[in-house]
């Protein structure tokens, strides 16, 4: 695979080393924003508080960097030592100069004929370990490069884009380990998770999330559905270092829509694992939806949280579905604790003691159409959630609206749609789209924001007292986490579709958003 990197006349080095222990002590750096979610338990939260409550209102541009793409722009940057590595769709990687946003090093990676994505070419950003860059593409690769320049390091196959896999994830980086994720739950695949080893590229692990013959969960599959069976892992998980337990969440099964071709529970789809990282090996489940038929991928951020429970210390994880349910489940054994709408749904009518739905059969797909909320888009999606230890609230942005479904036939061929349904909107209605405040116990509203439709933003929250998040409109807006109310907003000009950040730039605090094309950078008036 052919690749173009760019190396432009830099000002200051681009010296990164981000080990291991960096990424784990992450809380002690507030200043840089090291991994995904921020940290391993994917709270989302910042300690920086310059930016605040009082003085958001003053928050304005101080640079912005311009892609070239017209794909959506679905990046969550990485920062350290004064460089800010993002991703450009569909499977590019760029290094700017923190201070100016002027690139230092581009890759720029030459992709072949006939990519298939169900969502779009699009890519959710990188992974730093120790002196490199990992980057998943569309074409199902795993490319680690030189944080310094650039440079190829390595580049394997993770899987046969032809097939119907790539990778939109964004890795993350453990020790001695990447793991990886893949897309093309709407293709057929036998959905799986990866472990690489940094330094040479050799894949240390793989977990089927689809079990094949003689592994546990196989017989939850009729005949040989298992080979098609779905089960992606196209969103980044957690991880909890004193445990030792990585957690990440497990999409549709396939056909999406058909369940009879596919008898049973259909392990280990619709679920969040827990495995082993050295070893990849499964120490619990939880399975969200077994046998879904409506294309809730439950491929959400798990958000760890440790906190008293019915008067017990309990290590918690928290996890607002796409089925518009919200669970705390305990994350040392898996153990189901509560389950709680948290927004419109009629697919369900409640979830037993065990948290296993009790589904409508009204909403079962036919050729007659079954109204169904929430559509296959979700009450959630892939964009994150974030908790705020300094309000003891969770907040999720939620999409309110329904569509019908029609059952079609779904003939499995390889790299083609295998789906078995056609969607139809609903006449007359008005989708509508919230940031919701919820107890983080018990699922409870506390408060909400109305926006003008369905958000595909996701959010971040900040010891200033301020949660961020933005629309498909272009507003980006700060509001105050303790009520709701917002205290600045900012027309950016193109749809957000990304989750924010902050960090230290010569001690000042900034807060970046992708929106459009763009990467806009705020910042206080000096």
């Amino acid at each position: 695979m052919k690749a173009l990197l760019l190396l432009l006349v830099i000002a200051a080095p681009v010296t990164a080393q981000v080990p291991y222990e960096r990424i784990l002590d992450a809380a002690s750096e507030p200043g840089s924003w090291l991994t995904y979610s921020g940290s391993y338990g994917a709270q989302r939260y910042s300690t920086l508080d310059q930016i605040d409550r009082d003085n958001v209102d003053q928050l304005q541009p101080a640079w912005i960097y311009q892609t070239r793409s017209t794909q959506k722009f679905e990046v969550s940057p990485l920062v350290v030592d004064g460089v800010m590595y993002i991703t450009e769709p569909p499977s590019d990687a760029t290094a700017l100069d923190l201070r100016t946003g002027r690139p230092l090093w581009r890759y720029r990676r030459s992709l072949p004929q006939g990519i298939v994505t169900c969502c779009g070419q699009v890519n959710r950003g990188v992974a730093l370990l120790d002196d490199q860059v990992f980057l998943g593409t569309v074409d199902a690769h795993l490319v680690a490069l030189d944080a310094r320049t650039g440079l190829v390091r390595w580049d394997v196959e993770v899987a046969e884009h032809t097939e119907g896999y790539a990778i939109t994830v964004a890795p993350l980086a453990l020790d001695g380990k990447i793991i990886v994720g893949i897309a093309g739950g709407e293709y057929g695949i036998r959905g799986f998770l990866d472990a690489y080893d940094p330094a040479t590229g050799e894949r240390l692990w793989r977990f089927w999330t689809v079990p094949g013959p003689g592994e546990p969960g196989h017989d939850t599959w009729s005949g040989d559905s298992w080979q098609r069976g779905g089960a992606p892992t196209w969103v980044t998980g957690a991880y909890d270092a004193e445990l030792d337990l990585l957690y990440w969440g497990t999409g549709n099964p396939g056909p999406d829509f058909i369940g009879e071709v596919r008898e049973g529970d259909n392990l280990y789809s619709e679920s969040v694992i827990a495995l082993d990282p050295d070893t990849g090996e499964l120490k619990w489940y939880f399975q969200f939806l077994p046998h879904d038929i409506h294309d809730y991928d439950s491929t959400q951020i798990p958000v760890l949280l440790d906190a008293d429970f019915e008067g017990v210390p309990r290590k918690l994880l928290l996890f607002p579905n796409r089925n518009a349910f919200y669970y705390v489940l305990d994350r040392v054994t898996g153990e189901f604790l509560v389950g709680k709408q948290f927004a419109r749904q009629n697919w369900a009518l409640g979830l037993d003691e065990n948290g296993r739905p009790i589904e409508n059969p009204e909403t079962i797909p036919d050729l007659d159409g079954a109204l169904v909320y929430p559509d296959d888009d979700g009450a959630a999606n892939w964009y994150s959630p974030t908790f705020s230890p300094q309000t003891n609230l969770i907040y999720q942005n939620v999409r309110e609206t329904g569509a019908t479904y029609y059952l079609a036939d779904a003939t499995y061929e390889p790299g083609k749609i295998y789906m078995g349904a056609s969607r139809r909107r609903i006449s007359g209605e008005d989708p509508r789209g919230f940031l919701r405040a919820l107890n983080p116990l018990t699922g409870d509203l506390v408060w909400e924001i109305q926006v003008h439709s369905p958000p595909w933003a996701g959010l971040m929250a900040t010891a200033g007292g301020l949660v961020f998040s933005g629309t498909t409109e272009g507003d980006f807006f700060a509001a105050d986490a303790r009520t709701g109310e917002v205290l600045w907003r900012f027309q950016t000009g193109g749809g957000i579709y990304a989750n924010p950040i902050t960090y230290l730039s010569e001690g000042h605090q900034y807060v970046a958003i992708a929106a459009g094309s763009a990467l806009i950078n705020f910042a206080l008036p000096r």
